[in-house]
């Protein structure tokens, strides 16, 4: 599920070539992810926010085995994280449980961090609060600008988030 430009998306299509991305559900009338997809030939489809129940239904007709919230940026209800219970996983730009939610990489810096990173965790009913299953962690250099260390920590989730996608994949 996307929001945003699809990068990681594209990353997951392209680094687990041994399952199969079968649909991506976004939540944007324009977002990148759309263009991704369609170029990756990955079936796709906008759902508003408040539609759980819909999208409930489209991954269940997908008979999809995990859902994978890459840039996807809205809180599910708690209605969704019960029909997928420990299905759901999220990659997050901060070494949670520090700094959860928006402007991660921001509250990093401005807490005057030594190191950053990213977290793929299992999504439950709190803000990304769900139990970790793996972390990546970056640097922090003094000439770092918000937009630098961004940029690294995105590089740390196209690295971790295929190997927990594969890793939590193969024990189903």
């Amino acid at each position: 599920m996307c929001s945003g430009n699809g990068s990681n998306f594209e990353n997951i299509v392209r680094s687990c070539p041994d399952h199969e991305v079968v649909i991506m559900i976004h939540n944007k009338k324009k977002c990148g992810a759309i263009e991704r997809a369609a170029k990756l030939g990955i079936p796709h489809v906008r759902v508003s926010n408040k539609e759980d129940s819909s999208r409930i239904k489209i991954l269940e007709a997908w008979r999809v085995d995990i859902v994978v919230l890459a840039g996807y940026m809205r809180v599910l209800s708690p209605e969704f994280v019960k029909a997928y219970k420990n299905r759901i996983i999220n990659v997050h730009p901060s070494l949670l449980p520090k700094y959860k939610g928006l402007n991660a990489v921001q509250q990093a810096m401005d807490a005057g961090e030594v190191v950053s990173g990213c977290t793929v965790h299992y999504v439950n009913e709190n803000l990304d609060g769900g139990d970790i299953i793996d972390q990546s962690i970056v640097q922090i250099c003094p000439e770092d600008t918000v937009e630098s260390l961004t940029h690294r920590v995105q590089r740390a989730e196209y690295r971790l988030l295929p190997l927990v996608i594969n890793t939590v994949l193969d024990k189903i």
